[in-house]
């Protein structure tokens, strides 16, 4: 049983469609299948395939395949460190080159995977379990993973009502004109590679990202982001936009930096804040610079200091 809440991105979307998308492995005409057949429910009722869904809606799938095997365990030397733990959520540290979830293009161990093979996770989608938001696959950093489908929906809402803080620290070419700044540019789908992201690209939705000037280095520059929308590769595309791409970025930044061997994009979710959707605390976690990032940056200091 597939269970989702429709977000402000799938709003709009036919509900055969929006099925096709979010059941791993079925054609578009299975999903029409799967309508007709009663096996998806939008607020607990049958409907129509061509339902345009709204913001909110309930939707269960029960796919007709037999149940997805036992999820897998990430690579030990991928997996997550929990920061955070309680009997409703865990807060975790992400390492680069690790998915959030699984996808299509990305299958095998996962985040979600290896939290749910734990009991660490749950609620949701069966591959994606637990998971509220997502990094790619090569950014690093925290993230909040709930363990049940009650959590999971209240995180959710608290995502949707911007009520959840994330600040990241990127390193990125050259030095932006003022030491603090908002971009705010729509972002959708390039519309000559479905892979990237463009600013008033296909479907384009309304994105804000905030930056502040952390550290003035000779060529490059530090900064702390904050966003204000989560759209996928939001910070990537708004720094690459204003002349400012991602080190070591190899879908936006310049084909001739390759991140002094850094093998990934310089960018690290440090922060995550919001009040705990059960019992009100606040929750403020903080994951440091991991070693490859903290490296780098220490030898572009390094590089700035006159020889003795």
């Amino acid at each position: 049983m597939i269970e989702l809440v429709v977000d402000a991105e799938q709003a709009g979307t036919r509900l055969d469609r929006l099925v096709h998308e979010r059941v791993p492995g079925i054609s578009r005409a299975e999903a029409q299948r799967l309508v007709d057949e009663g096996r998806v429910t939008v607020d607990g009722s049958p409907r129509a395939r061509s339902l345009r869904v709204q913001r909110g809606m309930a939707v269960r799938i029960e796919p007709a395949a037999a149940a997805p095997a036992a999820p897998e365990r990430a690579a030990p030397a991928l997996a997550p460190r929990v920061l955070l733990e309680d009997a409703h959520l865990v807060v975790v540290d992400k390492p680069a080159g690790l998915t959030t979830h699984a996808a299509p293009g990305a299958p095998g161990a996962s985040l979600a995977s290896h939290l749910a093979a734990q009991g660490l996770a749950g609620g949701g989608e069966a591959d994606r379990p637990g998971i509220v938001h997502r990094l790619d696959r090569d950014t690093s950093g925290v993230l909040v993973v709930a363990r049940d489908a009650a959590t999971l929906r209240r995180l959710q809402r608290l995502m949707r009502k911007r009520g959840i803080e994330r600040e990241y620290v990127v390193l990125v070419h050259g030095r932006p004109p003022s030491r603090a700044g908002r971009i705010e540019a729509p972002i959708g789908r390039d519309p000559a590679n479905r892979t990237r992201r463009a600013i008033d690209g296909v479907g384009a939705r309304p994105a804000v990202t905030h930056f502040v000037l952390e550290e003035a280095l000779p060529e490059h520059s530090l900064l702390a982001v904050r966003l204000e929308t989560g759209r996928t590769h939001q910070i990537r595309v708004h720094l690459a936009a204003i002349g400012h791409p991602v080190v070591g970025d190899p879908v936006y930044g310049p084909a001739s930096a390759d991140g002094r061997g850094l093998g990934r994009q310089a960018l690290h979710a440090r922060r995550i804040a919001f009040d705990h959707p059960l019992t009100g605390e606040r929750v403020d976690v903080t994951a440091p610079l991991p070693a490859d990032l903290e490296r780098l940056v220490r030898d572009l200091r390094a590089e700035q200091r006159p020889a003795p």
